[in-house]
Parts: structure tokens; C-alpha cells; sequence
């Protein structure tokens, strides 16, 4: 008597279906950090340098860009784009910049994440002041 499987046919029918959905699930959790990087173009006028006090951050969502000032008046610029999953930031407590689609969470002027489950900190983005107007993107 020949040995039986100890999977059915629904089990491995199953699994096999399952395969697939389960892989683009995991690739969709890691964004290459240049797709973050690419999240600017161009250089972009943010608007009046006036529009971010020092200590604090603005999110320009229009153009995917957060501006901070540290305390001592410098200013830093990050892209939007979570490097956890690709996700647009979108919501800024404070100077904490909260990813909608799995928490992560970053410092607004240090770009570095503060809360898992990022790992890497979000791309650096050139930023200047130029006639009274922020300025940022990779031609600032």
C-alpha cells in the first residue's frame, strides 16, 4: 500500500494560491531608498522663508516636501515619501512627522525615525532661501 500525503489536494491547491498574495504583501512593506529620494524632481518655491519659525516644521503635501528650522535658525528639508513602505507622510504632530500606513514615525529636522517600523531615516533634500522664498528639491 502506497504511503499517503499527509497534505490533500485543498491544502496544496490553497498554498499555492496564497504564494503569490503573500509575496507582494512583503514587497510592498520596503521601499528602496531611492524611490524616496525621487519623491522631488525639481526645485520647488515653498513660499515666504517667514512661514517656518524656528523650532518648528511645515509640510508642503503639494510638492511631498517637510521644512524644518532648529533652534538655531538653519533650515532642512526632507521628502515625504515614508522609507518604510513608499506611503506619503502626511500628518505632522509637533516637530513628528506620522506615516499613515504603519506608524512610523520621523524627527521633522533630523529626518531620522523615532519609531519603528522604519528603518532608515527619510531622504535628505537640498534647501535654501533665495530672495525672501524657500527653496528646495535636488537644484536648490
Amino acid at each position: 500500500m502506497p504511503a499517503r500525503s499527509s497534505a490533500s489536494r485543498r491544502t496544496v491547491l490553497r498554498g499555492a494560491a496564497v504564494a503569490p498574495v503573500a509575496g507582494l504583501g512583503l514587497a510592498a512593506c520596503s521601499a528602496p531608498r531611492d524611490q524616496a529620494a525621487s519623491a522631488v524632481t525639481s526645485s520647488v518655491d515653498l513660499g515666504a522663508e517667514g512661514e517656518v519659525a524656528k523650532g518648528a516644521a511645515k509640510l508642503y503635501r503639494e510638492h511631498n516636501v517637510v521644512v524644518a528650522r532648529d533652534a538655531a535658525g538653519g533650515l532642512k528639508a526632507y521628502s515625504l515619501v515614508c522609507t518604510h513602505a513608499g506611503c506619503v507622510i502626511n500628518k505632522l504632530r509637533g516637530t513628528t512627522l506620522v506615516c499613515p500606513c504603519h506608524g512610523s514615525e520621523f524627527d521633522a529636522v533630523t529626518g531620522e525615525v523615532v519609531q519603528a517600523p522604519a528603518t532608515e531615516a527619510l531622504a535628505e533634500l537640498p534647501v535654501k532661501v533665495s530672495d525672501g522664498r524657500i527653496v528646495a528639491g535636488p537644484a536648490a
